[in-house]
């Protein structure tokens, strides 16, 4: 009986595990970022060919360009994972999100991007000024897959409307998994959220 317990137990935690795994993954930051960077393109451009053209810019700058050096760098092994895991390998990563962020902001801003779309990437260049100096000053891992997540829930709330509260247990859902695979501790991941909250739902609405 004790064995039967046991081995219950043990596969509840290996689902546990492989939940918290998928929602870690196909909720990343760089997913996330994209997405909501092309959703909020195709809502406030002018024509299709537009929403695309300024969509690619900014979720190139904001997500494409710092997964792939983040990328590269796993592949040449100076740093453990796709997540940087390691808060002390955070630093060029980090520094190369919120390098490339800014520039797609300064690119949009210059070839008039809707102000919908030029306030969203803004908001997300304000959002690593204050991650960034946490973790790489005071040393505290915030975790950016629980702001990314939590700053993505309140902007399609903004942008499209309460229809879309589903987004926000999502938001959560990230967090958990975060914390389930002990990546971050939970105050590491409410930390993240409430950047993530302030970023998109005080300054947000106040740029837009």
């Amino acid at each position: 009986m004790i064995d039967v317990i046991a081995a219950s137990s043990t596969g509840r935690v290996a689902v546990a595990d492989r939940v918290a795994r998928l929602f870690t993954e196909i909720l990343s930051p760089a997913v996330l970022v994209a997405g909501v960077l092309f959703a909020v393109a195709g809502a406030s451009a002018g024509s299709p060919m537009s929403a695309l053209v300024m969509g690619v810019v900014a979720a190139a700058a904001a997500s494409f360009l710092p997964i792939a050096y983040i990328l590269r760098g796993v592949r040449r092994g100076s740093w453990t994972d796709r997540h940087v895991g390691v808060r002390s390998q955070r630093t060029l990563p980090m520094l190369v999100c919120l390098g490339s962020t800014v520039s797609g902001t300064l690119a949009l801003a210059a070839a008039g991007a809707p102000r919908d779309l030029l306030a969203l990437i803004a908001c997300m260049a304000v959002a690593l000024l204050v991650a960034v100096p946490i973790t790489l000053l005071a040393r505290w891992k915030i975790s950016l897959h629980s702001l990314v997540a939590a700053g993505t829930a309140v902007t399609f709330t903004v942008v499209f409307g309460w229809a879309l509260l589903f987004t926000w247990p999502l938001a959560a859902a990230v967090g958990w998994s975060r914390v389930h695979l002990r990546d971050h501790t939970t105050a590491q991941v409410l930390a993240g959220a409430l950047v993530g909250v302030c970023a998109t739902g005080l300054l947000y609405p106040a740029l837009r």
